[in-house]
């Protein structure tokens, strides 16, 4: 089995008085990175509330019944958390009044489990998100030479630990992730009336990665208003399908504003959403899919590792541009991703004077582990 990072940090926070909440898309490994942990653990109590017992023994919860429930156990696992009602307020309920019993729940819809538990436990969790598996996962399982050769397949099929440990079958799983998982909490959360329009979305958004989103044009293209798009859009987001970088503008008129780009956490998915698997030697887009890459790898190392930083893309009115940005530590660090290493990247003259204080550095095949693990 690959080994996570959250599995090290997880176990450090065990029955330390706070919940643990673990979030992410479906089918990322959220259960077996529990199970390595409390699998021989034989005072665990496993929960799953996708079943109907399960959330009819939350229907009701009182003290009491929680206390008569977890008798004889020192940890309660609860898995798709989301589908509780009132999750908070019932995990708040364990929390404070059965103290000496360790609560752990997943999820893979925050938009119905962050929302939910921010409030009622506030002060009493430990949240963390886990991703399909990140390179830095991959280096300390296989090696990094191994991986560095691995990075063709990587860009066409991504990361989902099913497409890395079945070999030869990554198309038949990417099509059932895309098919069915990734969406399962949208369309019963959210009642949507036109799920075919969901995937139009997310198709239109996978041939748009690396370039500036329109949520009219999109619109246009899918018949739906512009509110429709962004909550559309909002939701994917908030089940880990897809992430948002903003424009960063400061003091420069002819700066863009309001513009963003979206990228998907899984290249994989995305290129299964566009049914092309063809090698990266012989793809258009492999600019594109090498500036994804990047992003989303950086996004997994840095909350792996807890670097809190602001993250952007930067471009003005007459096309000069910067690929990613992040705001840390009081200054501006800026790349640009170039999938041909021979290719030179310079430095806006504009972004230079505008903001001096700054580090500036180009990441290719060449370079980009320093850049994406420790």
């Amino acid at each position: 089995m690959i080994a996570r990072i959250l599995h090290k940090v997880i176990k450090q926070k065990l029955n330390s008085g706070k919940a643990i909440i673990l979030l992410g898309a479906r089918q990322t490994g959220k259960t077996t990175l529990l199970k390595s942990l409390f699998e021989k653990d034989e005072k665990a109590l496993w929960l799953n509330a996708d079943e109907a017992d399960t959330l009819a023994i939350f229907e009701e919860a009182s003290s009491t019944r929680l206390k008569a429930i977890l008798k004889g156990y020192s940890t309660l696992i609860v898995d798709e958390a989301q589908r509780i009602k009132n999750v908070g307020l019932k995990f708040k309920l364990i929390t404070d009044q059965i103290p000496d019993v360790q609560l752990v729940a997943t999820g893979s819809s925050a938009f119905e489990l962050a929302n939910e538990i921010n409030e009622p436990l506030t002060g009493r969790k430990f949240e963390y998100r886990l991703f399909p598996i990140s390179f830095e996962e991959l280096v300390e399982h296989h090696g990094l030479l191994h991986e560095i050769r691995m990075l063709p397949h990587r860009l066409t099929f991504g990361s989902y630990p099913e497409v890395i440990t079945e070999e030869g079958n990554e198309k038949e799983i990417l099509r059932q992730l895309a098919d069915s998982y990734l969406y399962k909490d949208i369309l019963m959360w959210e009642r949507i009336k036109k799920p075919d329009k969901l995937i139009k979305l997310l198709q239109a958004l996978a041939l748009q990665i690396g370039n500036e989103v329109s949520y009219h044009e999109l619109g246009q293209i899918l018949d739906l208003d512009n509110e429709t798009v962004e909550k559309y859009i909002l939701l994917l987001e908030q089940t880990f399908v897809i992430f948002r970088l903003s424009a960063f503008s400061r003091n420069l008129r002819k700066e863009l504003k309001r513009k963003q780009k979206i990228y998907f956490y899984d290249l994989g998915i995305r290129n299964s959403l566009t049914s092309s698997f063809a090698p990266v030697e012989l793809r258009s887009d492999v600019g594109a899919l090498w500036e994804n890459y990047i992003i989303s790898e950086r996004t997994k190392y840095c909350h792996y590792n807890r670097i809190y930083q602001n993250i952007y893309f930067w471009r003005t009115h007459d096309q000069q541009e910067i690929d990613y940005i992040e705001e840390r530590e009081g200054k501006l660090f800026a790349y640009e991703f170039k999938w041909n290493p021979k290719k030179k990247a310079k430095l806006s003259k504009t972004f230079q004077s505008a903001y001096p204080n700054h580090q500036f550095k180009v990441i290719t095949p060449a370079n980009y582990n320093e850049f994406i693990s420790s």
